[in-house]
């Protein structure tokens, strides 16, 4: 691959790991990147999650070392995104996953309005969860977006924000840090079964996982210092982009 267009595919990486440490999204770059330098679109998903990995762990590590983590269901969330997404891509084989455009248009539409006309929305933690019923919504949270970015992936980030935000009182901020964990667990069991397939082009991937890294790092460290109000500006913006490729997708059918 031409060194040109190696530099551009890390600009697009830096730039989506950026997004995706404070909002997720960052395929909404890094794919249609892949698939305009050339590479088929398998090799282009395999890759994606090559380089992607490393974005969220830098953006996990990051959000750690600030303690804007919560340490207490991390491994839970870790085990539940890394088994649902193995669990969503065997659903691959049996289900179509087209067949969810038109349910998460309208899942996206509904972020988006509720961003919109609340804008409170996230601003400040709820009433803390007992540590019991933490882990069990911790678990099937992570396991049923897990399984959903296995099986068809656009938005997972932002679902996974929502969910914290919605049902775990989390702030934006903090949802945005514990959306990480299962970030990356689910990531890394793609990137196990892309490489497995032989379809991560590793000479591609490796530039762009050291531009996504620092990328990961640079937004971990905007949403800490900028807070809620800047997580839900792009969570917002992220979403926006995201209904309108869904939408033009479903239009193009």
């Amino acid at each position: 691959m031409l060194a040109t267009t190696t530099a551009a595919l890390c600009a697009a990486a830096f730039a989506a790991g950026t997004i995706d440490a404070i909002a997720g999204g960052g395929g909404l770059i890094t794919v249609p990147a892949l698939l305009a330098a050339g590479l088929p679109t398998h090799i282009a998903l395999g890759t994606n999650k090559g380089q992607s990995t490393f974005g969220s762990l830098s953006a996990l590590a990051n959000y750690a070392r600030a303690g804007a983590l919560d340490r207490a269901r991390a491994p839970l969330s870790f085990a539940g995104g890394f088994l649902g997404s193995l669990c969503g891509a065997a659903l691959v084989l049996v289900v179509p996953p087209a067949a969810l455009r038109p349910v998460v248009l309208v899942l996206l539409v509904g972020v988006a309005a509720a961003l919109a006309f609340r804008p409170d929305l996230g601003t400040r933690p709820g009433t803390p969860l007992s540590p019991r019923r933490a882990a069990i919504l911790a678990l099937l949270i992570a396991t049923a977006v897990g399984a959903y970015d296995g099986f068809f992936g656009p938005g997972t980030g932002t679902f996974l924000i929502m969910a914290y935000v919605t049902w775990m009182h989390d702030a934006l901020t903090r949802a945005s840090a514990n959306a990480k964990v299962v970030n990356f667990a689910s990531n890394l069991a793609a990137l196990a079964i892309f490489t497995h397939r032989g379809v991560v082009r590793w000479d591609v991937a490796l530039p762009m996982a050291a531009a996504q890294f620092l990328g990961g790092a640079l937004g971990a460290r905007i949403a800490i210092r900028s807070g809620a109000r800047l997580v839900r500006v792009v969570v917002l913006c992220v979403v926006s982009a995201l209904a309108l490729k869904l939408a033009s997708d479903l239009a193009a059918r």
